[in-house]
């Protein structure tokens, strides 16, 4: 708490309420997951960037390229909660599907647009939540890295739409 508290301290205020101009193009994108591995999360930490990183990339493909800010999207939580196919489903017997917590993966971190010196131009805070079923059979091995692989997605169309340039 205290680190979030000195990493916000540090952005200028200016910084957080900022919106990017709506042809705002990145020189790169970067994922840090130091938060992750400090954790002690290591190759696991390492399957999130990669992920990310990806996702990132497809999202913003039409947004990279040239001498402008970079990208950074720090990686500060991960929660693939245990899945064993059940989900809760709304009441009177419809169809719509409840709000079961335990059935819910989230993936939450901040981008900030850095420039070329370093400044923080703006900071967006960003937690997403994703069904914990969208990785398919919860017995397939292969289960939780398309879960990874879906909320690393969510997170980048997301971010996109919340940096307003979507």
């Amino acid at each position: 708490m205290i680190a979030a508290a000195l990493v916000t301290a540090a952005v200028p205020a200016s910084a957080q309420d900022a919106a990017l101009p709506p042809t705002t193009r990145f020189s790169a994108i970067r994922v840090d997951v130091r938060p992750l591995l400090a954790t002690g999360l290591n190759s696991y930490a390492e399957g999130v960037r990669a992920e990310l990183q990806a996702a990132l990339a497809k999202t913003f493909s039409d947004r990279v390229g040239g001498p402008g800010p970079v990208l950074v999207v720090r990686v500060t939580g991960l929660s693939i909660n245990p899945y064993a196919g059940s989900e809760t489903r709304g009441g009177g017997g419809g169809r719509g599907s409840g709000g079961n917590a335990t059935n819910t993966d989230y993936l939450e971190g901040e981008a900030l647009v850095v420039d070329r010196a370093g400044t923080v131009l703006l900071r967006h805070p960003q937690l997403s939540a994703t069904n914990a079923s969208s990785g398919g059979a919860w017995y397939d091995p292969a289960s939780e890295g398309r879960r990874v692989a879906y909320i690393a997605g969510h997170y980048a169309a997301w971010l996109k739409r919340g940096l307003g340039l979507e």
